[in-house]
């Protein structure tokens, strides 16, 4: 069955984007398979980016149905300790910013397990998550935080103002990307919040994702990659002015938008517009930007391949840690199976005992490595790479070593 079609460019609507980079045909990111009675009928769909020379953004056009993307998920965040410090630095620099008081009502769109909306929950204030992910969901409302399972857009919007009414603040972390139509979702914001409330959104920085290499962030989920100045394009077009941006570390650099209406501030912070100059005295519009990066890309697959299959060929054991989405297109990109990783391990138990998309490699628990006692770990969650080395104290005092494999392939 087809669930996917082929769209023109989000913001501004041109119908003649620039490929520049393919990583090609590719299984759903997390649609992890529970037995190899699957692998034979597992679907792959084209993961190409282009690049709009009219606004700058950079993009997929070929769109997963998000029912299929959504509905069922297994990523939750709560099983980080990086993501959980985060979110309790995250929600008091929001507290502290915008001033939030007791029974404010605070919105996040793409909530997932509530993990952040209970910090704000902890100062008493009124929270309302949003995500169309049932499963996950019900992880939230049984954690006591209020969840509608629902897509977000303009029209979700409007009957959430009648039944909840507005919200001071409408947060959404790793969520604009994911989305169709970017504008009717930031409309949607627009209809939820109060005149002087705050919109903040937090997206992957596509500069971090450029200049580190970080192409298997890359997946059908993420539809977009923002620079600030195809977010400026963005907002103008639904009337939002971006007051402030903070660059944050996470998931390998992260821009965290501060917004408002229009109406109550007409124009974008002097600050912003600086940044958006900065990124354009670095190339970041201009298209030979995206076909140098594509080239590393590929560079990087060579070198990885070439690390392995030399600790393979010399006997070594390699194993994975993590079964992060970006890992599934790193292993499918670099053509790395179980001939040459084995098994994977992964603190999620929603994950462990399932095979990862394309390359049908065995997620198995983190206890497994004190067990089988491989002599290296493909770090597939390397945006976590601190916390795991952290925790896989005594793995490396038993002589265990961690490959790194982005921006360049490292052993540590």
């Amino acid at each position: 069955m087809n669930h996917y079609t082929r769209t023109s460019c989000q913001t501004c609507g041109n119908n003649h984007l620039k490929l520049f980079l393919s990583l090609g045909p590719m299984p759903l990111a997390n649609a992890f398979l529970h037995s190899p009675a699957e692998f034979a009928a597992e679907p792959f769909y084209p993961l190409d980016v282009y690049f709009c020379e009219t606004c700058s953004l950079v993009q997929l056009l070929d769109r997963i149905d998000p029912e299929v993307l959504f509905r069922n998920y297994i990523y939750v965040t709560s099983t980080s300790d990086t993501i959980a410090t985060h979110n309790k630095l995250y929600a008091q620099t929001i507290i502290d910013f915008l001033k939030l008081e007791t029974g404010d009502l605070v919105v996040e769109v793409g909530s997932n397990d509530g993990s952040l909306l209970k910090h704000f929950k902890e100062y008493r204030m009124r929270v309302l998550g949003i995500d169309p992910a049932m499963n996950i969901a019900r992880m939230a409302r049984s954690s006591g935080i209020e969840t509608i399972s629902q897509f977000f857009n303009s029209c979700t919007a409007q009957d959430i103002r009648e039944s909840h009414g507005l919200a001071k603040v409408i947060i959404g972390n790793n969520v604009l990307a994911h989305v169709n139509d970017t504008q009717d979702f930031l409309r949607g914001c627009k209809i939820l919040v109060e005149e002087d409330g705050f919109i903040v959104i937090e997206v992957p920085y596509l500069r971090n994702l450029i200049d580190q290499l970080e192409y298997d962030t890359i997946y059908h989920e993420h539809l977009c990659y923002f620079s600030i100045n195809a977010l400026i394009r963005l907002y103008d077009t639904v009337g939002l002015s971006i007051i402030r941006i903070d660059h944050v570390p996470v998931h390998g650099g992260s821009l965290r938008i501060y917004a408002r209406v229009k109406e109550r501030c007409s124009n974008h912070a002097e600050d912003v517009l600086a940044l958006a100059e900065g990124e354009t005295h670095v190339g970041l519009t201009e298209f030979a930007y995206y076909e140098r990066f594509a080239a590393d890309v590929e560079t990087n697959r060579c070198e990885i391949l070439d690390m392995i299959e030399t600790l393979h060929r010399a006997g070594k054991m390699v194993a994975g840690y993590g079964a992060p989405a970006k890992g599934n297109t790193l292993l499918n990109y670099c053509g790395i199976d179980t001939r040459l990783i084995p098994y994977t391990v992964d603190k999620n138990p929603m994950k462990v005992g399932l095979y990862t998309p394309g390359m049908h490699i065995p997620v198995l628990p983190v206890s497994t490595l004190g067990e089988r006692r491989p002599a290296y770990l493909l770090v597939l969650a390397w945006n976590f790479a601190d916390e795991i080395m952290r925790q896989q104290r005594e793995f490396h005092d038993h002589g265990g070593r961690l490959i790194i494999p982005i921006p360049k392939p490292r052993v540590v």
